[in-house]
């Protein structure tokens, strides 16, 4: 019998290795992995890249990882808000590697990933700093840069309810990137509040497969 749920989030982050690339799921604090979050800092892994929406709120969540100095580099849209200041200060400091992509970028190339497609062209970016040293050409008139996916070793996500195959439903605003960032990870590790029976899912409501997630934990 399949059954993608683990015991413990220690458990569902202990082979998470130093180096690893994770994506993380969440636009801003909304459909952030919080509990996967402190259970990762709590085993310790380090150099880590972590590609997410923005680089943290506050003390919690991303920000505590970014704090712990477990975090090598960032590839993010929005690094910079109001209650950014951990990873401000590390950034001015010289301890952390930033990549900005543009939020339709990042959505893209995580989705572009998931479905095996190996570059596309885009209008945003040029004429930009992003778009330095990357290929660029016409296409209808309109200067394109060249962009690649973006993959992941694993994807720690947040969904509202799961089941043990791997099946996920999302709660609203909650939903943002996980969907795409589960199908462009090696391993997708699912937060959820509820797990519940198969088949208490309505197929209709199911936003991410099974086939794309690996670990269910209940937080």
């Amino acid at each position: 019998m399949v059954n993608k749920t683990v015991a413990s989030l220690q458990a569902a982050v202990a082979d998470v290795p130093d180096g690893a690339t994770i994506m993380i799921g969440g636009f801003g604090l909304a459909g952030q992995p919080s509990a996967l979050i402190d259970a990762l800092i709590a085993q310790g892994a380090r150099n880590l890249t972590v590609i997410n929406n923005n680089a943290g709120n506050g003390e919690t969540g991303l920000a505590a990882l970014l704090k712990a100095r477990r975090v090598r580099k960032m590839v993010c849209s929005f690094p910079r808000q109001a209650d950014s200041f951990v990873f401000d200060a590390l950034y001015r400091a010289g301890e952390v590697e930033l990549e900005v992509v543009p939020q339709g970028n990042l959505a893209e190339r995580i989705r572009a990933a998931g479905a095996g497609i190996g570059a596309f062209f885009t209008p945003t970016g040029h004429g930009t700093l992003l778009a330095e040293g990357k290929e660029t050409r016409l296409l209808a008139g309109r200067p394109h840069v060249l962009e690649y996916p973006l993959t992941a070793d694993f994807a720690l996500i947040k969904a509202h309810r799961g089941d043990r195959l791997g099946n996920l439903v999302y709660r609203k605003a909650a939903r943002n990137f996980g969907p795409v960032m589960a199908t462009a990870a090696t391993c997708t590790v699912a937060q959820v509040d509820e797990v519940v029976d198969v088949g208490a899912l309505d197929p209709e409501a199911v936003v991410t497969p099974g086939i794309f997630v690996h670990r269910v934990v209940v937080a």
